[in-house]
């Protein structure tokens, strides 16, 4: 594939003043600032079942209620639904300032991604528009988010080697062709990488999700904090394994080891250091979710 490159906007630079919309992103989402966290909430439409990657970490179950984890959802909403479920959070829980899209699968492999964001953009245009992504058709669609107003981006990164890489995706799905091993590994590296410099050159605020999978690329995080802090990304969360699938039997870094490499990672870029792993139908403050609230309220009608 011939490679295309973007321009990186160093937006983000320390020396270099935010305008006030880009604050307004960050201190009204939980995500991008742990201030935020305590005062605003944010709430996820799950919209999108469909993936075009095959994590060595990923099970994705649409009816666990009682796990807490990425990929899990209760019910998979139609984006007409999912504009009903933001009219009656937004009625009772006015902290809520982000609508995000983060699954269960690959929001950019859904065109009800595209629906949900068109109806919730023109109907609250002040809304701050989120998308969480494994970045391999993120250079194709950047375009379309920025023309529906998405403004804040995490891609889920988990390796700048491609040998890494290869082992923790099973297969990459690009143009209705699956890749395996190192060829896969390589064209989503790739793509994760255009499109990161494109939503910087967009002003989008970036963050970066990472795995922290012992054994795979516990020793390889800090090529990632500082490749991503020479693009412009705005902020790295390093998030613990959770065992399952083919990583079923990897002993997930504790609490005390996540926190000693996030230590060292904030000396190259700044650390998300209160993630909960949501959800794909999280609704409420992060840790402090009601979602089931609502999907009450759903199943009583459907009755």
């Amino acid at each position: 594939m011939a490679e295309k490159t973007f321009p990186v906007a160093n937006v983000y630079n320390k020396d270099v003043p935010y305008d006030p919309e880009q604050l307004r992103r960050i201190k009204e989402h939980p995500c991008f600032s742990e201030k935020a966290c305590h005062a605003f909430g944010r709430m996820h439409l799950p919209v999108a079942p469909k993936c075009n990657i095959q994590c060595n970490y990923c099970v994705r179950d649409f009816d666990c209620v009682n796990e807490s984890r990425p990929g899990v959802t209760s019910t998979v909403l139609s984006p007409k639904d999912a504009l009903e479920r933001v009219d009656e959070v937004l009625k009772k829980y006015h902290y809520i300032k982000v609508v995000a899209i983060a699954g269960p699968g690959e929001p950019l492999a859904n065109e009800e991604t595209f629906e949900t964001f068109r109806l919730v953009g023109e109907k609250y245009p002040n809304m701050i528009l989120c998308v969480s992504t494994n970045g391999l058709a993120l250079p194709d669609r950047i375009n379309e988010l920025d023309k529906l107003g998405v403004c804040n981006i995490t891609v889920t990164l988990n390796a700048i080697d491609p040998e890494i890489g290869k082992q923790i995706y099973e297969y990459v799905i690009y143009e209705g062709k699956r890749y395996r091993g190192l060829e896969g590994a390589t064209l989503l590296l790739d793509q994760q990488l255009k499109g990161i410099a494109a939503a910087i050159n967009l002003k989008k605020i970036v963050k970066v999700n990472t795995v922290l999978i012992p054994g795979i690329n516990d020793n390889h995080v800090s090529d990632i904090a500082r490749r991503l802090k020479a693009m412009g990304v705005f902020i790295h969360n390093v998030m613990p394994l959770i065992p399952q699938y083919k990583f079923a039997h990897i002993k997930p870094p504790t609490p005390a080891e996540k926190r000693e490499i996030q230590e060292d990672l904030s000396k190259i870029i700044r650390q998300m250091r209160h993630c909960r792993q949501c959800r794909s139908d999280a609704i409420g403050h992060l840790g402090c979710d009601v979602q089931q609230e609502f999907e009450s309220k759903k199943k009583v009608r459907a009755q």
